[in-house]
């Protein structure tokens, strides 16, 4: 049976085919992609690495996507009280093992393929939900030191909601560094650490609000903290269902809003970016 071969050209010398829907490039020494395709799928800009690594080991992006939404959607919809829900107890699973394991993982494996940005947002989000379940461990009694006849565990106490709420403005604060450099890769990345960075300052309030006794306003806070989770949850729900298509080959041309065209080509050698070398 004869076969065919994609369209090949010739560049410097060396064979070259094109996949133009994937985005990849076959030539006589392995497969490359596109600064392009290699943003979307690994969400950092394509910069020179030492070694192979992201062709000997699978992308781990997703694998952190999966662990982050999830969570995420679970977190904003008992936040929101949908259907009757309240408390976190009997799903603080997604404080250690969903989140923080799947996080922690990813980071790992960002780390050993070099891509930077990647690794410090799952490391990022991995201690958040670590730190944050601590907060839902009834057993640990970290609201003893504030306790009082009026409320045995503390937890009410306008002390303690008021350290949380300086907990969540310091995250918001970091979450909104991220938001910067996010503004290199893509509009659907930067949306999510817009939107959760603004979040935390929500909830931040909302933990105010119950320090000063004004539970309405609290309550209302926490449900528009909520949403603005829900909709951080769903954008990345997107972010990992276009990596994965794009890591099994399936041609989806979903958009992002890439933004990388907006600055410098980070795809050359550092020694060439260096004035000053000889």
């Amino acid at each position: 049976m004869a076969t065919t071969e994609p369209i090949a050209t010739n560049n410097g010398g060396i064979r070259v085919t094109h996949d133009e829907e994937k985005g990849l490039q076959r030539t006589t020494t392995g497969v490359t992609m596109s600064p392009e395709l290699f943003e979307k799928l690994y969400l950092s800009p394509k910069v020179p690495h030492v070694g192979d690594y992201n062709r000997r080991f699978a992308n781990p992006t997703a694998l952190g996507f999966v662990g982050f939404v999830i969570s995420t959607f679970t977190f904003s919809m008992i936040l929101m009280g949908w259907g009757g829900a309240e408390g976190f107890a009997p799903v603080v699973g997604i404080f250690f093992f969903v989140g923080p394991l799947l996080l922690t993982f990813a980071m790992v494996f960002e780390w050993v393929m070099g891509n930077f940005f990647p690794m410090m947002v799952m490391g990022l989000f991995s201690v958040f939900w670590a730190s944050f379940g601590f907060l839902q461990l009834p057993t640990l009694q970290l609201g003893a030191a504030y306790a009082s006849t009026a409320d045995p565990t503390g937890l009410g106490s306008p002390k303690y909601n008021a350290v949380i709420a300086l907990y969540l403005i310091v995250w918001g604060f970091a979450l909104f560094t991220f938001f910067i450099f996010t503004c290199k890769i893509n509009t659907v990345f930067a949306a999510i650490f817009l939107l959760v960075s603004t979040a935390c300052w929500v909830l931040s309030a909302a933990y105010w609000k119950v320090s000063t006794g004004d539970f309405e306003a609290a309550g209302k806070l926490q449900k528009g903290g909520g949403a603005l989770l829900f909709v951080v949850a769903m954008l990345g729900w997107y972010m990992c269902f276009i990596i994965m298509a794009g890591e099994m080959r399936i041609t989806l041309n979903l958009p992002v809003g890439d933004l990388t065209r907006f600055w410098p080509n980070t795809d050359v050698e550092l020694t060439t970016q260096d004035p000053h070398r000889d």
